[in-house]
């Protein structure tokens, strides 16, 4: 049995990043305690398994051909506290939500990635942070998410602490056992569109023409899911059982690494504790560590990609990253920013398309439409985050290519973080409810709408409206 293409690049092991430049490294005071966590990591059991990430890698390979969609999404960054049954179940039922509006619409199957059960790491600008305390400008380390550090600003709680490794491990196995249970249980009120929050429909700022298109797409998904239920022999709770992938960006390759392992009966290293980890715009440089640890791995792979990359930059990850061109392997996560997207996908697209390389195309129109208020609270306007996905799937669609996902920052939850929408949040508003400790997500009617939008645009794409 021979090793896999992408691993033949060079000696590889989980270890190999270490004498590389590590663009977001993490100073850990106590090696021994960084040892010890990292060890316990690799004793404890697997949080995904092998023929899950290869069933994922054959989907996301359907998905390149235009016969299924991605829709990827979650909070910014998962907080331990936050591993609780309500703030889990609000997040799952979202995302379920959008991914039966687009069903409906555009006719096709779709891969629900969630961005939970191991987001709890952020790359920062800056290392450290400076703030006026007592009158006095005071400077912590950076908070990096909690698999890092903690939020408060005290030097105990920004003191990087390998036991968090360990406890995000351990947060990441009761969310996915929680998930999976729900999953497999479906949920009472999710195939009942008549039921879901939709109140965003009958705000004033909505024509009655785009109201009435709601209020019809609704009932027809309601129906459609009862009309199953009545023929087939299988309820609408059967059909809503489903599988959800888990995703996270891999920041710290301490954890990533400590949970690589060899599987029996299989060839090559899994990253098992996530089943679609992604390299982020600030890790993604050619010769750095984290291209050298994810180029060895068998698990499809994301990689954001922001307006400056040059598209022979990105022509050279996309063949250290996938150098034998497998389908279902390499996901390019676009995050342009609406004024940009129009100047800058298109030459990335017809760059990889004319190598003729094998990638899924998601769109990630949250990161480039980040503005900070007067207040210095972050914000994303919903317009805009609409404007740069409509610009994504039209250049796609003009460059005879495929949009093949979204990628959302979004909770299940009342939140008042971005403005707009058909609420008309305003940012007067955002002080209401602002709960995020880094950026700013999409609240559930906020994402609701943003699928029945997204489901219309894909819909009249499919039409040839």
């Amino acid at each position: 049995m021979t090793l896999p293409r992408h691993a033949a690049a060079g000696p590889w092991t989980p270890d190999s990043w270490r004498p590389l430049p590590n663009a977001q490294a993490i100073a850990y005071s106590d090696a021994g305690a960084l040892a010890r966590a990292t060890a316990h990591i690799r004793r404890a059991p697997p949080l995904v398994t092998s023929w899950e990430i290869e069933r994922l890698r054959e989907l996301l390979a359907e998905a390149q051909q235009g016969r299924r969609f991605v829709l990827q999404g979650g909070d910014c960054a998962e907080s331990l506290e936050d591993c609780t049954p309500d703030a889990v179940t609000s997040r799952l039922k979202i995302l379920l939500q959008m991914s039966l509006v687009l069903v409906h619409a555009i006719k096709r199957p779709v891969i629900r990635v969630g961005r939970f059960a191991g987001q709890y790491a952020k790359p920062r600008s800056n290392p450290v942070e400076t703030r006026l305390v007592g009158g006095n400008a005071v400077s912590l380390p950076s908070y990096f998410g909690d698999l890092i550090n903690r939020p408060e600003f005290t030097p105990e709680a920004r003191r990087p602490d390998p036991d968090l490794l360990v406890q995000a491990y351990q947060h990441a196995a009761m969310t996915l056992n929680f998930i999976r249970s729900l999953c497999d249980a479906g949920f009472a009120d999710l195939h009942h569109p008549e039921y879901w929050d939709l109140s965003f429909t009958r705000h004033r700022s909505l024509s009655a023409e785009v109201r009435r298109q709601y209020e019809a797409m609704s009932r027809e998904l309601a129906s459609a899911l009862k009309f199953m239920e009545a023929m087939g022999e299988q309820s609408v709770d059967r059909l809503s059982r489903t599988t959800f992938y888990t995703s996270h960006e891999g920041l710290s390759l301490e954890y990533e690494s400590a949970a690589t392992r060899l599987v029996p009966r299989r060839v090559g290293w899994y990253n098992l504790a996530s089943h679609l980890p992604w390299i982020g715009e600030r890790t993604r440089a050619l010769g750095g560590a984290h291209i050298e640890y994810f180029r060895g791995i068998r698990n499809p792979l994301g990689v954001k990609i922001g307006p400056a990359c040059d598209p022979v930059e990105l022509l050279r990850l996309a063949d250290t990253l996938n150098p034998g061109n497998e389908p279902g392997r390499l996901v390019i996560i676009t995050r342009m920013g609406a004024p940009k997207v129009g100047e800058s996908l298109p030459r990335l697209i017809e760059t990889l398309a004319s190598a003729r390389k094998t990638v899924l195309w998601v769109c990630d129109p949250m990161h480039g439409n980040t503005t900070t208020t007067d207040s210095g609270l972050k914000t994303r306007s919903f317009s805009a985050i609409l404007e740069e996905l409509e610009h994504s799937i039209d250049i796609h669609t003009r460059l005879g290519g495929v949009l093949g996902g979204v990628h959302f920052e979004l909770t299940g939850e009342d939140v008042t973080e971005c403005t707009g929408g058909a609420a008309g949040l305003t940012e007067a508003d955002l002080g209401a409810r602002y709960t995020s400790r880094c950026d700013p997500r999409l609240n559930d009617q906020q994402a609701l709408e943003m699928a029945f939008l997204l489901a219309r645009k894909l819909g009249d794409q499919a039409r040839g409206a």
